[in-house]
């Protein structure tokens, strides 16, 4: 539990600078559209390792315990 809150502010600030830092560029017309990419994968894998893996790593944890117990 303390691993991920201690991971969570570097990744959020390293993702949100890198998404921010790329804004200037949708305007330019020959790398806005490559910006747009970045920036939106960047955005989904910061939200599915932040949220998703945690979230199926105590699923699966809960499930191997509830195993366990039953034995």
């Amino acid at each position: 539990k303390k691993a991920g809150i201690n991971r969570m502010r570097p990744v959020l600030l390293t993702s949100l600078t890198t998404i921010f830092g790329m804004i200037p560029l949708v305007n330019d017309p020959r790398f806005g559209s490559m910006a747009v990419a970045i920036m939106f994968g960047l955005l989904i894998a910061t939200v599915l390792t932040l949220v998703l893996i945690p979230v199926l790593y105590s699923l699966f944890y809960n499930i191997k315990q509830e195993k366990t117990e039953a034995l």
